[in-house]
């Protein structure tokens, strides 16, 4: 094999070095995405798919679907496996003589994943375009252009790209022909009338004889085969989920390892919460154990029955008029929606309380009709009950229900019935444990709500807050799909005498959007705090644009393309950050990272126990003590030793104290540290964040100078550490990576003998 790799390393010296030249050195970093191409060529692929979805025909959106299917196989499972169990070194790091024309990477160099992508494309096209040489060569030149620039460059060798055009190639024709089999066999039986009318995925052309418009009309009117095949997204999509949270690519949010404690500490209420959230993460903990998975297992589980739900219930609905065909689509618009994905990934209060204000929603609607029964009635009582155990914002839905019944004079007949008010017993009946718990911690919750509402701040500048609120709800709900949301909610008023389903959709969204849209000119609304009102709202939305789509309107079918094509590249982004770097030539900073509050923690945990050991070898007990609850959440979950203490009720880990109460940590007596620990020393980690940009991040491209952060004042020491230790001493601030990039700071202390 030596001169096998003696002949890949002349090659490579031959293109890398004497082949270079002013027009090479100009064009290969744009073919490889260097200097800017890569943006430029992933807002091609957008603008394409767009295209395709919208112009193309069944050919054309079938080839865009498997080449999109195949590279994110090839290119998140087949090439990176290979990449990471052959973990060949690039030329840059193995030579000494290499002209890097693009900067030198540690990642693996075999095989190419730039070559893989590119002849995955290939092989699509050619299976789909063999005998259209007017495209077959262009995209085939593209893909050797390509694989040829990375040699030249000095990213790859020869051999490199020659093994990921193989892979490639190969990925693409195992995923066309598993697609195809999979057609042959589920398509006959479960999709009958599409698999008559498309026997073969791969030659979508030659169509069996079920034609003209009797069949037409019977596809376009069969909406179970609409189901089933959202059905197959769903479940697809809740596995997929669950593989993303076994990989272990993001860790716990703050306020996941804050509440995972509360789980270990079992109550009727909390400081800030209702009991729900400890009650479904000791569940989840209690079955797979006390890991990321374990904590946000139900999470994904509440996303899929919640999407199950809603489309069943938009098919029903609108009946064989294209129902289950808008109920597919909408839960494909859900799926491109960025805060509904994150609702699906991490475990906190969100998640249930919007799966059962859904529940509610569905079964209120059962319940205003004429014909509503009391037991109706008795299942909303009992949606609305859990949904006040996990949030209290649950409260809204009286007030929705209630503008419900002002706007809609039919539905007052109910009223006059037991239904609605066993619904409201029902619901106060929940109200009982929180009220017990706080009765027995002098109504702290209600003090907690009134800062969070900000009842206890002076009126502020309206427009500080307002900008914060509409710019973060356009983001994170996909500002395609807000838009044609908030249209559907104001235009469909001219509709509403016609449509009660949607005004009724509209009190239980939009009232609580537009009610938080008016208290932010009184505070900071968080974007999180308008999640309950997201499925209805794109419920309302579905039902508006499917009548429009039946009035001939063009302007559908475009929007739920470009929709689509931007929500997966967010979602993408959302759930891999790391691809932002790829595409801009630079990483994101760790501070502006969107994966920022998920990120580092164990690092920072390692580090900080790192130092209480060393602390510990002087010959005293020594403990950690935190400065917020979400750091001595994350601290306690990654630390070993600290995790395993929280079983015996001996925590290593600990909330700086307080006179007040301030969070949970108040009401646990074991974290009283001033009474168990005395005499002991400790270290004390003070998150300081991972301080502000030198200049506003921009893609590589486009700056020269290198990006670095504002390096953060050393903060005095903390005076409560000041006041229960008898010697504080200056550690230092800690940088805690990942890969390469700062992401949060800690400044540590020794503190030595509480007094």
């Amino acid at each position: 094999m030596q001169w096998l790799q003696a002949l890949d390393t002349a090659l490579f010296h031959f293109i890398n070095g004497s082949l270079g030249n002013p027009f090479f050195d100009w064009l290969m970093p744009l073919l490889s995405g260097g200097n800017g191409a890569m943006t430029w060529f992933v807002l091609a692929i957008i603008a394409g798919y767009i295209v395709a979805l919208i112009l193309g025909d069944a050919r054309v959106r079938l080839c865009a679907v498997l080449i999109f299917l195949s590279v994110a196989i090839g290119d998140g499972l087949v090439t990176n496996t290979i990449k990471h169990l052959v973990h060949r070194p690039r030329p840059c790091m193995a030579l000494s003589d290499v002209v890097e024309r693009l900067g030198c990477s540690a990642s693996g160099s075999m095989p190419s994943a730039h070559a893989a992508n590119w002849f995955v494309a290939t092989m699509i096209v050619f299976i789909f375009y063999r005998r259209k040489l007017w495209l077959m060569v262009p995209v085939a030149f593209m893909a050797v252009a390509v694989a040829f620039s990375r040699v030249y460059n000095g990213v790859h060798y020869p051999g490199d790209v020659l093994a990921g055009a193989i892979v490639g190639a190969g990925t693409a024709s195992a995923v066309a022909v598993a697609v195809q089999w999979l057609w042959q066999i589920l398509g006959r039986r479960y999709f009958p009338l599409w698999h008559a009318r498309m026997p073969s995925l791969l030659n979508p052309q030659t169509a069996a004889s079920v034609s003209g418009a009797q069949s037409e009309a019977a596809i376009e009117s069969d909406d179970s085969h609409w189901l089933r095949l959202g059905g197959i997204v769903i479940v697809v999509s809740l596995i997929g989920r669950l593989i993303y949270l076994a990989s272990g690519t993001i860790e716990l949010s703050g306020d996941e390892a804050y509440q995972w404690l509360w789980s270990k500490h079992l109550a009727l209420s909390y400081y800030s919460k209702p009991l729900g959230i400890a009650w479904i993460q000791f569940a989840g903990t209690s079955l797979f154990g006390d890991n990321d998975f374990g904590v946000r297992f139900f999470s994904p589980v509440f996303g899929a029955i919640l999407s199950w739900l809603s489309m069943r219930f938009l098919s029903r609905e609108l009946g064989a008029n294209g129902g289950g065909r808008t109920a597919f689509w909408l839960l494909v618009i859900v799926s491109a929606v960025p805060l509904l994905n994150v609702g699906s990934i991490l475990m906190t209060i969100d998640p249930p309380l919007v799966l059962c204000w859904t529940w509610a929603l569905i079964a209120g609607w059962r319940a205003v009709q004429p014909d509503g029964q009391t037991r109706d009635w008795a299942e909303v009582g009992v949606a609305m009950g859990l949904a006040f155990l996990c949030k209290y914002s649950a409260l809204y839905l009286i007030v929705c229900f209630a503008i419900f019944f002002a706007l809609w004079p039919p539905s007052r007949v109910q009223l006059r019935k037991p239904g609605p008010w066993l619904a409201l017993g029902i619901l106060l009946l929940s109200l009982l444990p929180v009220i017990i718990w706080n009765a027995q911690h002098h109504w702290i919750t209600v003090e907690h709500v009134k800062g969070n509402a900000g009842l206890n701040s002076h009126w502020r500048a309206p427009w500080e807050f307002i900008g914060d609120f509409w710019g973060s709800e356009l983001g994170l709900l996909n500002p395609v799909f807000f838009i044609a949301a908030l249209w559907a909610s104001i235009a469909f008023w001219k509709y509403r005498r016609a449509q009660p389903l949607m005004l009724y959709l509209f009190c239980l969204s939009w009232t609580v959007f537009f009610g938080h849209a008016l208290y932010a000119f009184r505070a900071r609304i968080l974007p999180n705090w308008i999640a309950p009102a997201m499925p209805a709202m794109f419920l309302l939305m579905a039902l508006y644009w499917h009548e429009r789509l039946r009035a001939g309107s063009r302007v559908v079918k475009p929007l739920l393309a470009a929709g689509i094509a931007l929500g997966a590249i967010m979602v993408t982004v959302l759930y891999e950050s790391n691809l932002i770097g790829k595409i801009a030539g630079e990483p994101l900073p760790g501070a502006i990272d969107p994966l920022h509050r998920v990120r580092a923690w164990k690092t920072g945990a390692e580090l900080v126990e790192g130092e209480r050991e060393k602390l510990e070898a002087q010959g005293k007990p020594a403990f950690i003590i935190c400065d917020d609850y979400e750091t001595t959440g994350e601290f306690t979950f990654y630390s070993e030793p600290a995790r395993k203490a929280v079983a015996l009720h001996l925590p290593i880990v600990y909330c700086e104290d307080s006179d007040t109460p301030g969070n949970q940590f108040y009401f646990w007596p074991e974290y009283n540290y001033r009474a168990a620990r005395q005499g002991e020393n400790a270290i004390y980690a003070d998150d300081v964040g991972a301080g502000d940009l030198e200049h506003g991040w921009v893609p590589k491209w486009l700056h020269h100078e290198p990006l670095s952060l504002r390096p953060l004042s050393p903060p005095p020491p903390p005076a409560r550490m000041v006041s229960e230790f008898e010697k504080v001493e200056d550690l230092g601030m800690r940088d805690i990576m990942y890969r390469d990039r700062v992401f949060h700071r800690v400044h540590l202390w020794a503190c030595y003998n509480l007094k």
